[in-house]
């Protein structure tokens, strides 16, 4: 793996993908859990732990960054994707998408396909 390629991450893992993209608008840690299960349609439901060790990796590779912010009195610690995380959630979206198109060659090469 490159040092410094962001790109060198891909593929993410599924919950690493949608934390990611779930970052579109700067979100503190409960609202990227709501978030994530929301885009997911409830299949991923986040611990706490398992958010917090993929923000601290996602930030060591500088694909979020951290901001303090005040509310209701209170510090939160606010997550937003850098330009470089938005660089590789579109390398991932590109993959998907190709992905998307051979399974649908597949499926109707092999008589599997549904109308939608």
């Amino acid at each position: 793996m490159k040092q410094n390629d962001p790109l060198a991450l891909s593929p993410l893992t599924e919950s690493t993908y949608y934390i990611l993209i779930s970052l579109v608008d700067p979100l503190h840690g409960y609202g990227i859990i709501k978030k994530v299960q929301a885009l997911s349609r409830g299949r991923i439901v986040l611990s706490p732990g398992t958010l917090y060790g993929v923000l601290q990796n996602l930030m060591a590779h500088n694909l979020i960054s951290l901001e303090e912010a005040q509310e209701e009195g209170r510090k939160k610690k606010i997550y937003k994707i850098t330009p470089t995380g938005k660089m590789l959630a579109r390398f991932e979206i590109l993959r998907f998408r190709e992905m998307t198109e051979h399974g649908r060659k597949f499926l109707q090469r092999t008589g599997m396909a549904q109308e939608d």
